[in-house]
């Protein structure tokens, strides 16, 4: 069975119709390609199409603030794709001449720019004979090759590289590449394959060996911990305060309220004795007014069980300390903030912003 020709025969008549698919433009490709890292095509759709809106070229994307781009990227999660998007056009204007590099080493040395994403820049706008494997490629080469190295392996990966790079087509690398991708997206699903419409199922070792559930094998398992958050909304109904996250950790560069992290789930009462609490808010004789249920917030590592708590001060002055500035509520939209505080203020801000009475 030659599974390079089927496979294009398939994709003629399967493929998914989707806007970055119909470019050469090395810009747009890699634009689609980090928005869709770790996101589902149904997520990251819209926020392709608004970014390539705002910014149709790298020149207009190197030309935004960071703060702008956050705050279009607001809710699509894992920031730091933003912030090396932002960083790498920049790099590509100012250093590059506007051009990204055409091969797929010279990808390789661009911030943000791993493996797949330079392979499918390569071959999508170039070209280039270089397989570019995600999780789809992965699976179906698994599958179909009987391949039970795990793939989260050096040694599983370089098996299906290699195992990529012999089917490779000569000519239509790009389209050989995408259509991995829209196989596996379509037809070698993760659960409820379709195998009894798939057109590869006769050569297929997990087809006829009854493995498609137990292929492709992965060693590690993912290791989540959780971590308690207080955040503090302190309003006078006009004003609020806020600081930019900094450091290395989730939501750099993005704003939050003042937040005290505690290593597990205290009482409103303990809070209030933090020596982080005290200096936060302890000469200005704070109220504690209402505080929310624990709400619930999945990364993919990290759990995150957040309180808000609507505080109110005998004075509003300027700075908070040294890092958190009053802003007025009504300039809040401008402001990029993680989607657990956004969706937070979505159904909660007249009681928490606007410290208006709640009947609970």
């Amino acid at each position: 069975m030659d599974f390079t020709a089927l496979l294009l025969h398939w994709f003629k008549n399967n493929q998914r119709d989707l806007p970055w698919k119909h470019t050469v433009d090395p810009y747009k490709i890699w634009l689609s390609e980090v928005i869709l890292q770790q996101t589902r095509i149904e997520q990251g759709y819209d926020y392709y199409l608004r970014f390539a809106k705002q910014y149709p070229t790298v020149q207009a994307l190197a030309a935004a603030s960071v703060d702008e781009v956050l705050k279009l990227w607001q809710g699509l999660g894992y920031y730091s794709r933003a912030r090396n998007l932002h960083y790498t056009a920049q790099l590509v204007v100012n250093k590059l001449k506007g051009k990204f590099p055409r091969t797929y080493e010279k990808l390789l040395t661009l911030k943000g720019i791993g493996e797949y994403t330079a392979a499918a820049i390569a071959s999508f706008a170039y070209n280039e004979a270089v397989p570019a494997l995600d999780g789809n490629g992965y699976r179906v080469l698994s599958r179909f090759f009987g391949v039970e190295t795990p793939i989260d392996t050096t040694v599983g990966k370089k098996e299906i590289y290699a195992l990529a790079k012999e089917i490779l087509p000569s000519k239509e690398v790009g389209r050989f590449n995408q259509a991995l991708m829209d196989f596996g997206a379509l037809m070698c699903t993760p659960k409820n394959a379709q195998c009894a419409d798939c057109p590869l199922s006769t050569a297929c070792f997990a087809f006829n060996y009854d493995k498609i559930a137990a292929l492709p094998v992965k060693s590690k398992k993912v290791v989540v911990r959780s971590r308690y958050f207080h955040y503090f909304i302190v309003s006078d109904g006009h004003n609020t305060y806020l600081h930019k996250r900094m450091g290395n950790d989730i939501w750099e560069a993005l704003y939050e309220f003042p937040l005290i992290e505690t290593l597990t789930e205290v009482e409103a009462e303990y809070i209030t004795e933090e020596q982080l609490f005290k200096s936060f808010f302890g000469k200005y004789s704070p109220i504690i007014i209402r505080h929310s249920l624990l709400i619930k917030h999945q990364l993919t590592h990290q759990s995150l069980l957040a309180r808000f708590y609507a505080v109110k001060l005998n004075t509003m002055p300027e700075q908070l300390g040294k890092d958190f500035r009053k802003i007025p509520i009504a300039q809040l939209e401008q402001y990029s903030i993680p989607r657990l505080i956004d969706a937070f203020l979505e159904k909660n801000a007249e009681q928490f912003l606007f410290q208006k009475k709640c009947l609970s």
